[in-house]
């Protein structure tokens, strides 16, 4: 489980690194995020939630059953849609209301 960082899509906000819990990302010269050490990514996506311009995407990977595929979300108000894209290229669109997120 880790994140790929696509530095043509960062817009080098850092609000990623801010939230990172393993403190694994990193800015370049022109501020612009990377991450170091992959393998050594939690799988928590906290990165992938606060970018707001689908730079950072989770790859599932095949050992999930992912076969590639990799996840990416975008918020509408109190929406979370939690995206992910198959080897294909096909989308599934899985949708929260963060509102109720924490009800029991």
């Amino acid at each position: 489980m880790s994140i790929a960082i696509d530095r043509e899509k960062c817009t080098a906000c850092g609000l990623c690194r801010q939230v990172c819990p393993g403190s694994l990302l990193y800015s370049d010269g022109q501020g612009k995020t990377f991450i170091k050490y992959p393998k050594d990514c939690w799988g928590c996506t906290s990165c992938v939630k606060e970018c707001h311009f689908k730079a950072i995407k989770y790859f599932l990977g095949a050992d999930m059953g992912g076969k590639g595929s990799t996840l990416y979300t975008k918020e509408e108000g109190n929406l979370m849609h939690w995206i992910i894209v198959d080897f294909e290229g096909k989308e599934k669109i899985i949708t929260i209301d963060k509102s109720k997120a924490n009800a029991y």
